[in-house]
């Protein structure tokens, strides 16, 4: 069985490890499922008897997964889709009915699960397939990424606000596809930048997009991220929400991982959303905070000091 979607804690306990592949490219849920003893991958390969999709918010991104486990069945093979009605499975299953035979349709609290027999032929349209789309001039994004459709305004805000020239050794935490650590490139000063990211896909975008050999390209989780020696500069525009959940700890964890990677004369820049409370863990942190610019929606932040509380603004 191909499993494509599932988080770290999903419930898989009727799932054979020995027969099942999951596809995950998101690393903290990748790392928690191989931890889990599943076999785990960022692309399956081959052919499968039976897939199990989970959908994710994005439509787009729904579309893809849906597409992609499509191509490793035989006709007539089982292609079991789960999704919560916040995440659109309802419109998915209208959809696909219109295309193939549905059966097994289950409902239990908000969620659904159904049953695609996978038709002969090519089935479904040819946009559901995922591929690269140029967003701006000489940038590409992937379905499901962050700021899939353009360049988010909180970092573009950010990228108005860095100074004219940047530090040595540069960190880019939650890098994305690669835009914010494109214009840090174009600073004099830069000698090399780390591009961390946790989602497989934006980083493949991100290899794509920033062809600088000063870039280094790092799939893995920003909040763990190390290094040997410590740098002199970190950009970040930290995420804030749990699929539709907001929650600032996720930004919190980001500014303590900055700290950790910065010296002592190193600073931070980042970008917020204007209602978040970061000025609290920022001063336990580093030693010298500041607002630099913003608008209504987004502020910017510089640090100092990292590792010496503090606090002064």
């Amino acid at each position: 069985m191909l499993v494509v979607g599932a988080k770290g804690g999903a419930a898989l306990a009727p799932l054979d490890p020995s027969s099942s592949i999951i596809q995950q490219g998101n690393y903290p849920d990748y790392q928690a499922l191989a931890a889990r003893g599943y076999e785990v991958v960022t692309t399956a390969e081959g052919d499968f008897e039976t897939a199990l999709v989970f959908l994710p918010r994005a439509k787009a991104e729904a579309r893809a997964r849906i597409a992609d486990a499509s191509t490793r069945l035989r006709p007539g093979a089982a292609l079991w889709i789960d999704g919560q009605k916040t995440d659109g499975v309802d419109s998915i299953l209208k959809d696909l009915r219109k295309r193939a035979t549905v059966d097994q349709v289950y409902s239990k609290g908000h969620g659904k699960i159904f049953r695609v027999l996978r038709p002969e032929g090519e089935w479904l349209p040819a946009d559901w397939v995922s591929r690269g789309q140029e967003v701006v001039p000489g940038f590409v994004t992937r379905p499901g990424v962050f700021s899939a459709d353009g360049i988010d305004p909180g970092s573009a805000l950010l990228a108005r606000h860095l100074p004219e020239r940047m530090p040595t050794r540069m960190v880019d935490l939650g890098a994305g596809w690669g835009w914010l650590s494109a214009q840090v490139l174009a600073h004099p000063g830069v000698e090399v930048i780390h591009l961390v990211e946790a989602e497989h896909a934006a980083l493949e975008s991100a290899r794509e997009n920033v062809s600088d050999p000063r870039a280094r390209f790092h799939w893995t989780d920003a909040r763990s991220f190390s290094l040997p020696e410590p740098v002199n500069g970190v950009i970040m525009n930290p995420p804030f929400h749990v699929g539709r959940m907001a929650d600032p700890r996720l930004g919190q964890e980001f500014i303590a991982a900055a700290a950790r990677l910065l010296t002592g004369a190193g600073k931070l820049w980042m970008v917020a959303n204007r209602h978040l409370p970061y000025e609290t863990v920022l001063g336990e942190h580093f030693a010298r905070v500041s607002e630099i610019g913003g608008d209504t929606r987004f502020k910017i932040i510089e640090a100092s000091g990292a590792g010496r509380k503090g606090g002064r603004k």
